[in-house]
């Protein structure tokens, strides 16, 4: 594949990953039901609302060129949270959680490659 497709494709993957976390996050934190579920997991109503509002944030960072990275590390650290907290409640379906970090670890990869270092 050559460099040009390459930065196309990490260009469509960070947008398209982006915009899906920002929709899901927007979707957990700011709806009733998420908060709803882990107020019966035991977990304060406030988690969702933060967790959603800063993946949200993470999302805009990622998607955003100058701070990608920033937002890029965020995102990972914020589901290592998630997956910790699902696993510590017996939740094991942390599937698209590995996805979506595999997906920043890949963005993070290519960004960090030197053009040179690049396949052409």
């Amino acid at each position: 594949m050559s460099t040009r497709q390459e930065q196309l494709a990490v260009r469509v993957l960070r947008w398209t990953l982006g915009l899906v976390v920002l929709w899901e996050s927007y979707q957990f934190g700011f709806t009733g039901a998420a908060t709803r579920h882990l107020e019966r997991m035991g977990v304060p109503h406030w988690t969702a609302p933060a967790l959603g509002g800063a993946e949200m944030v993470a999302a805009i960072l990622f998607v955003t060129p100058k701070l990608g990275r920033v937002g890029g590390y965020a995102l990972l650290v914020i589901f290592a949270v998630a997956a910790a907290l699902h696993l510590l409640h017996g939740q094991f379906e942390i599937g698209a959680l590995l996805v979506y970090g595999a997906a920043v670890f890949t963005c993070l990869s290519a960004d960090a490659r030197p053009a040179s270092g690049r396949a052409s």
